[in-house]
C-alpha cells in the first residue's frame, strides 16, 4: 500500500544559500551607491573635468580664429608674464581686491555685531535693508553707480557744487576715479552678504565664555579679541576667500560702469577684462586661456595661503587652550 506522506526532512538538513548569491548581493549593494552618483558624476566629467582638459589643450595653442591654431607650448604663459597690460590688469585687480576686503568686511563684521546685541529694535527690518542689494543685478548696479558719478549731471557732483562753491561739476570721477566707484558699488551691494555670514558665526559664539569673561572683568575689546574673534575666525577666513576670489572675476561692473572700455591710461582695466579682450575682440582664444590659468593658479595660491594661515590658527589656539587647562 503507497503512503502519500512526504519524505521527512532531518532537522538541519536544508541546503543552505548558494555562495554565488550572497557574491551577487555584495556586488549589488557596493555598485548600487555608484549608480546614485553617476548622474552627478557625468555632470562633474561633462561641465568641469572636460573644459579643464580643453582648457589647458587650449593654453598651448596659439589660435587664428575657428579652425586655425598651431602648438606653442608654453609660450603664451611666458607672453603673459611679460606682458605689461597684464600686470596694469594685476595691479588694477590688487587695488580692486584689497580694497574691497579691507573696507567691506570690517564693516560687515560691524554691523553683524551691532545686530547682534539683545534689545535692539527692528532687527528683522535692518537685516532685511542691508542684505537686500544683494538682490539687485549686477546691471542695475552699474546704472545706479553710473548716474552717481556721472560728469555734470550726476548727483555726486552736484552734492559736492553745492557744499563747495568751487567745485567743478564736470569732474570726471568714473574717469580718474574708477576703482573707488567700483569699491563702493561692490560694498553697497556684497557688504550685507559678508554680514549674515558674521551674524552667524556671531550667534554660535558660547554666551558661557562671554558671560565668564565679564565677570572676571574683561572690556568688551578683550572679549571680542580672546572670546569672541577665535570663535569666528573659521568663517572670517571663509568670507576673506571667499571675497578675493570674487573680487578676482570681476568684469560686469567696471564694462558696464565705463561702457565697454578701459577708462584712463587702461585704470578701468581687470584681469578678466583683460582676458576678455585678449580671447573675444581680438580672437586669440590659446592666449586668453593661459590668463585664466594665471588667474586659477593665483586663487589657488590664496587659497592655499589661507588654509594654512588658519591652520596655525587653529593650533595657536589649541595651545592657548591646553596651557590654560594645565595651569589649572
Amino acid at each position: 500500500m503507497s503512503s502519500l506522506a512526504a519524505p521527512a526532512t532531518l532537522p538541519g538538513s536544508s541546503s543552505p544559500a548558494p555562495a554565488s548569491t550572497s557574491a551577487s548581493a555584495d556586488r549589488s549593494r557596493s555598485v548600487f551607491p555608484w549608480l546614485l552618483l553617476a548622474p552627478f558624476l557625468l555632470l562633474v566629467l561633462v561641465f568641469t573635468i572636460v573644459p579643464l582638459f580643453g582648457a589647458t589643450v587650449l593654453s598651448t595653442q596659439q589660435t587664428f580664429g575657428p579652425g586655425t591654431s598651431r602648438f606653442v607650448g608654453l609660450s603664451n604663459f611666458r607672453g603673459v608674464l611679460s606682458d605689461p597690460l597684464f600686470w596694469t590688469a594685476f595691479k588694477n585687480t590688487f587695488v580692486f581686491t584689497l580694497g574691497s576686503v579691507c573696507v567691506q568686511l570690517p564693516l560687515a563684521l560691524c554691523f553683524a555685531m551691532l545686530l547682534n546685541q539683545p534689545g535692539i529694535r527692528g532687527k528683522t527690518f535692518f537685516r532685511l535693508i542691508l542684505f537686500s542689494p544683494v538682490l539687485v543685478g549686477v546691471v542695475y548696479v552699474a546704472m545706479i553707480f553710473f548716474v552717481l558719478f556721472q560728469k555734470r549731471t550726476g548727483l555726486i557732483n552736484q552734492l559736492l557744487a553745492g557744499i563747495l562753491p568751487s567745485w567743478d561739476v564736470g569732474f570726471a570721477w568714473l574717469d580718474q576715479y574708477i576703482m573707488l566707484a567700483l569699491i563702493l558699488a561692490t560694498l553697497w551691494q556684497y557688504m550685507g552678504f559678508n554680514m549674515v555670514y558674521f551674524l552667524a558665526a556671531l550667534q554660535n559664539v558660547p554666551k558661557e565664555l562671554n558671560e565668564a569673561a565679564k565677570m572676571d572683568g574683561a572690556n568688551w575689546w578683550k572679549r571680542f579679541r580672546h572670546v569672541t574673534l577665535p570663535a569666528i575666525t573659521p568663517v572670517g577666513s571663509f568670507v576673506v576667500l571667499l571675497s578675493i576670489i570674487g573680487s578676482f572675476q570681476v568684469f560686469e561692473l567696471p564694462f558696464l560702469l565705463l561702457q565697454g572700455s578701459t577708462g584712463v591710461d587702461n585704470k578701468g582695466l581687470t584681469i578678466v577684462g583683460y582676458l576678455y579682450q585678449t580671447g573675444f575682440q581680438s580672437g586669440d582664444l590659446g592666449y586668453a586661456s593661459a590668463i585664466g590659468w594665471t588667474i586659477a593658479i593665483v586663487l589657488a595660491v590664496c587659497a592655499g595661503l589661507q588654509r594654512l594661515l588658519s591652520a596655525g590658527s587653529e593650533v595657536s589656539r589649541g595651545g592657548k587652550v591646553a596651557r590654560g587647562g594645565g595651569a589649572k
